[in-house]
């Protein structure tokens, strides 16, 4: 009735009318910033789809304009008031200062984070990560470099080239590593980092890229080491990690983390140091093996998906990335890298006679 030619927009006026007759039940801060849309364009009308992006806590690009460009303000006690906070207010605040490198899109999440759904995704594999450990360090009685006892490599979570047509074991050897050191690694990543980007990112996206890394790290493998089998969640760490710091550097300027170059080149020369060992353990193991040990690609792997498709994931805070052609072609070309890594794994084994070591 409001709108008979259906086009989407009534007067601030008649929106007004409208809240007051029917005394719709609106938070008084979403109402203000809906004037504020309507403020910003030309002929100071509300726009249904805004209504409904502001009710579901969504930001319209028309939206951010609108507080860019100082229509209005989001309510004081956001981000900036020190006093008052509870610890978890806290830790949501110092998550808004390390993940987000706008002041508009810190405000934001301050202002909408809600504690549930809570990350449990990064939570829910490092636990796991950590059980697995301990079932088999306890049952082998071996702490360090479990992958040289033959009954650690007869697990059916190990991705072994031997075992390929096993799919799952694409994706599983992420609950395996190789020794406290790895698991120790790995385990304070994704809590130190996987934990906040899930907070702000959401479950889909985040378990998306890491689940991305994992797969493409033994399918790398599986392309470039053929003889190796791979144990460890490190593509899918690698993948969180370089996705975070790519996006830090993209952003220099507007990241608030403090002593952010420094924990930057700790970081790197950490993640480096990891790769060294993996490497210096695939090919002067310490002690003599049966057979090969895991290979180093994964890591590698894991990096390039952050690099490209993560990065393109944590610059898009509460953006669809179906809008985005950039996102489709990236999609794309990891969807390419599956079908080709597919064929090659049926394939190219008999093809080019690889000697596969027999599997435990």
């Amino acid at each position: 009735q409001l709108d008979p030619e259906n086009t989407g927009f009534i007067g601030v006026e008649t929106f007004a009318s409208l809240v007051h007759s029917h005394e719709l039940p609106l938070d008084p801060a979403k109402l203000d910033m809906l004037v504020a849309l309507a403020q910003g364009n030309d002929e100071g009308q509300v726009c249904y789809q805004e209504l409904v992006d502001l009710i579901s806590s969504k930001r319209s690009s028309s939206f951010k304009r609108a507080i860019a460009n100082g229509q209005r303000a989001l309510p004081r006690d956001v981000l900036l008031d020190e006093t008052g906070l509870g610890i978890y207010k806290r830790f949501v605040r110092y998550v808004a200062y390390e993940i987000l490198p706008c002041e508009m899109d810190r405000r934001w999440y301050f202002y909408q984070h809600r504690a549930c759904p809570p990350p449990v995704f990064m939570a829910a594999v490092t636990l796991t990560q950590i059980i697995v450990f301990l079932c088999y360090g306890a049952r082998l009685n071996k702490w360090v470099l479990q992958t040289y006892h033959p009954e650690y490599m007869k697990s059916p979570l190990v991705y072994h080239p031997g075992h390929r047509a096993r799919a799952w074991r694409f994706l599983t050897y992420m609950f395996m590593h190789v020794g406290l050191e790895q698991l120790g690694f790995n385990a304070l990543l994704q809590l130190m980092i996987g934990v906040p980007l899930e907070m702000v990112h959401g479950i889909l996206r985040i378990s998306f890229l890491y689940l991305a890394g994992v797969l493409a790290g033994s399918l790398t493998v599986s392309i470039t080491d053929m003889r190796a089998p791979l144990v460890g969640g490190s593509g899918g760490v690698y993948a969180l990690c370089s996705a975070h710091l790519a996006n830090v550097v993209m952003n220099w300027a507007g990241m608030r983390c403090p002593y952010k170059l420094l924990r930057m080149v700790l970081a790197l020369v950490c993640m480096s140091s990891e790769v060294g060992r993996a490497v210096w353990l695939r090919f002067s193991p310490p002690l003599p093996a049966s057979g090969p040990q895991p290979s180093f690609m994964a890591h590698l792997a894991g990096a390039i998906v952050g690099i490209s498709m993560g990065l393109t994931i944590l610059r898009s805070y509460e953006e669809s990335l179906q809008e985005q052609c950039g996102w489709w072609v990236l999609l794309l070309s990891y969807g390419t890298f599956l079908l080709f890594a597919v064929f090659w794994n049926i394939f190219a084994y008999d093809l080019l006679g690889a000697q596969i070591p027999p599997p435990p």
